[in-house]
């Protein structure tokens, strides 16, 4: 099953998706991890992204398409995946559709995960996330064991830029 979540940040995607992955036995994919992924390992296209994840700014839909695409070919999802926050974008969808065209695949299932404003405002403007490992927590509904420290990797945890009502 090749499935994609679709919704603001802060409706769940990445909760439901984990849980999803593990019901189903696929990789749960998402840029950030891919982002991470290829920035550790220096690949071409993950030294590429690093330039601009450094400088604050978005990663453009091509080379963030690319990235997906690359992963999607992996073995571990060759019986499915799903994937999380992927496309953003009307250009990254419109390009990953025509790749998976051109390379014979298809999606399944696309699911929009809808939820009210208010909720999604309180849920991202609690978010936290380990700046080494992204283990994800909110300050109110699932805070670490002890403030600001993930409880996986001792990492310190980070608001990201983009967790603020102005996103939403």
């Amino acid at each position: 099953m090749k499935l994609v979540l679709l919704g603001a940040p802060g409706a769940g995607k990445g909760t439901q998706a984990a849980l999803i992955a593990e019901h189903f036995q696929i990789p749960h994919i998402s840029t950030g991890d891919i982002f991470r992924e290829n920035i550790k390992n220096g690949t071409e296209l993950g030294l590429k992204a690093k330039h601009y994840i450094e400088e604050g700014l978005l990663v453009p839909d091509e080379l963030t398409t690319d990235l997906v695409v690359n992963r999607v070919q992996e073995e571990d999802c060759k019986n499915g995946y799903i994937l999380d926050g992927f496309p953003r974008t009307i250009p990254q969808a419109e390009c990953f559709d025509a790749v998976l065209e051109k390379l014979g695949m298809h999606l399944d299932v696309a699911l929009d995960v809808d939820v009210k404003d208010d909720v999604l405002i309180r849920r991202i403007s609690g978010r936290r996330v380990c700046s080494l490992c992204g283990e994800t927590y909110h300050v109110e509904s699932l805070p670490p064991k002890t403030e600001g420290i993930c409880d996986i990797c001792h990492g310190p945890l980070i608001q990201r830029k983009d967790d603020n009502p102005e996103t939403v």
